[in-house]
């Protein structure tokens, strides 16, 4: 057993990680002041920044099985249960059974879901460029890249 005096040596660069100055930190940090700014936009419309995703999802393809928004959002299927209920009961989402598979839920856009497209986008474009401001379209881009990348190494 090592003395309680001898300390291992830290890594080179280990400050780097340490809050508030590390990567994940600022990421973290990041997405809280976009996600309490588009809830404050998204706030007249009674609606949530998962909400939001969700509309995104069914927008790119409507009529999913729940099982595959739960996919393409990373989500336990009891939290995206609750959104869609809430979702449906505003009159944005219905579900349907699937003609082929009773067990499976689709989920289809509303009329109210859909004119929505129409009006949502906007408001994340107005965020996402107050976020950007002064920062050039190729440093957004490969900054983009850089999260995409990151997110798949630790997918």
């Amino acid at each position: 057993m090592a003395s309680a005096s001898v300390k291992p040596k830290l890594a080179k660069g280990w400050q780097e990680v340490l809050a508030p100055h590390g990567m994940g930190y600022r990421i973290k940090l990041l997405s809280q002041l976009l996600s309490r700014k588009f809830q404050e936009r998204l706030e007249p419309y009674g609606l949530t920044p998962f909400h939001w995703v969700v509309l995104c999802c069914l927008w790119e393809e409507d009529g999913l099985a729940t099982s595959s928004i739960g996919e393409k959002l990373q989500q336990v299927g009891g939290t995206l249960t609750g959104v869609l209920d809430r979702m449906e009961e505003r009159g944005l989402v219905r579900r349907e059974r699937d003609t082929r598979d009773r067990r499976i839920w689709r989920i289809w856009l509303t009329e109210a879901g859909k004119e929505l497209k129409y009006v949502l986008p906007p408001v994340a474009v107005e965020i996402r460029d107050e976020a950007m401001k002064g920062v050039p379209v190729a440093d957004r881009e490969r900054f983009s890249e850089l999260i995409d990348r990151a997110i798949a190494n630790l997918s």
